[in-house]
């Protein structure tokens, strides 16, 4: 009975206490919890702040992905790659069937028919080149309308208007050339005097300036040097040129398009079969017309050769530059030489020198030998009529030998 009765006291007790919280633990969730909701939201994969400057000269920001970007402008990632900042690629400029790619200096963009998009940045050349851009654009839409606006021919003499990728074009290469034309003018300015003052005075200081320079110089030959490679490629392939003709193309496109549309609606009465085969024969249509257009390049060849020729300038001065950097270099190498032929001339004098008084002193150690002999008992003056033969008779020796250096012309005055 003792035992029934205990049964259910014990199923009545209160349930043993729970071991106290990890307080420790707790902390560090809510703190992680905190932080989590602080930080911002992440952005998508690729998702970047791109600056975007429209056909009219507009720009604004925005926030794109790398897909949308591929659809945009039609390009593929590897060539997206060209323009990441963190990646170092040399200077380029790819012609693509909807886009075109620039990567020159410090503009990086992908020129379309009806903008231009750049990885948004606070380098002041960008804000810069996206000033003139936006001048240019601007000037050019004025010009245009002027033309409407009087119902003027090119043909008739007036200036034809640049296509807008051309004109975007045109801004790269000049920000990139001015970019560099202006580094060459500051590097002239300071490589030149450091050089004439080496020349005249050698030292530590002006080495290590000289040295800098120079390494300044390598690095921007290179730089300009890939700039003009770029632009002659491009001057040697035709093809190149003409994907670049990226308006052109569009317009195209619309009336083969608008074209094959009129024709599919004029045979309208046919059956769905005879339908579907026009839509399919637009679109491979669509696909020659963007790959076999072969449009006249001479405007865009006149446009890179001109600043084909500014780079070219550019790098010829660079060029002069070097050899003059070159000829300093062997006037210093001269100048040491001379010094080093100075110092072992005077080496081989001071050793010839040293012995002819190495003979006196032996002369000397022979009268300082403690034995009798008559001269220690002539009078004073022989004393000193044996010093100054002894010392006369160095001098002559010493001349001898410098008379015959000079006469073999292995010293010189």
């Amino acid at each position: 009975m003792r035992s029934l009765s205990t049964e259910p006291l014990a199923s009545m007790a209160p349930p043993p206490p729970p071991p106290p919280p990890d307080r420790t633990g707790e902390e560090e969730i809510g703190r992680a919890a905190m932080l989590q909701a602080q930080q911002p939201r992440r952005k998508g994969i690729g998702t970047r702040a791109w600056l975007i400057v429209s056909e009219s000269g507009q720009s604004r920001v925005e926030e794109i992905g790398k897909h949308a970007i591929m659809r945009r402008t039609g390009l593929p990632a590897r060539d997206l790659r060209v323009l990441d900042p963190v990646l170092s690629y040399p200077s380029s400029i790819l012609g693509r069937e909807r886009a075109v790619v620039v990567n020159l200096e410090h503009i990086k963009a992908v020129i379309t028919a009806k903008e231009v998009l750049m990885i948004n940045t606070n380098s002041p050349l960008v804000y810069q080149f996206v000033q003139d851009l936006q001048r240019r654009v601007s000037s050019s839409n004025c010009a245009t309308q002027q033309e409407v606006d009087s119902k003027t021919l090119p043909a008739s003499g007036v200036h034809k208007t640049l296509p807008f990728e051309f004109r975007a074009l045109e801004s790269c290469l000049e920000s990139a050339c001015q970019c560099l034309e202006s580094e060459t003018k500051t590097l002239e300015d300071e490589a030149y005097p450091a050089l004439d003052e080496l020349t005249s005075k050698i030292s530590t200081l002006n080495l290590d300036r000289v040295r800098q320079i120079k390494s300044r110089l390598v690095a921007i030959s290179g730089r300009v040097q890939k700039v003009r490679d770029e632009l002659e490629h491009l001057l040697d392939d035709d093809n190149d040129m003409a994907e670049m003709y990226l308006t052109e193309k569009l317009l195209t496109h619309s009336l083969d398009n608008a074209s094959i549309r009129e024709e599919v609606d004029n045979a309208a009465p046919e059956i769905d079969d005879e339908r579907a085969e026009d839509y399919n024969e637009e679109d491979e249509l669509d696909t020659v017309v963007l790959t076999s257009y072969k449009p006249n390049i001479e405007e865009l060849e006149m446009l890179l050769e001109a600043y084909f020729v500014q780079i070219d300038g550019t790098l010829q001065k660079l060029s002069d530059m070097n050899d003059y950097v070159d000829d300093t270099e062997d006037c210093i190498n001269i100048m040491l030489d001379d010094k080093q032929n100075q110092l072992l001339q005077m080496g081989v004098m001071l050793s010839a020198a040293t012995m002819i008084v190495n003979a006196g002193i032996a002369v000397v150690g022979f009268f300082g030998m403690n034995i009798e002999i008559d001269l220690f008992s002539a009078p004073y003056i022989k004393f000193w009529e044996t010093v100054i033969g002894t010392v006369g008779g160095c001098v002559v020796l010493y001349l001898i030998f410098f008379g015959w250096g000079m006469k073999r012309k292995l010293l010189a005055l």
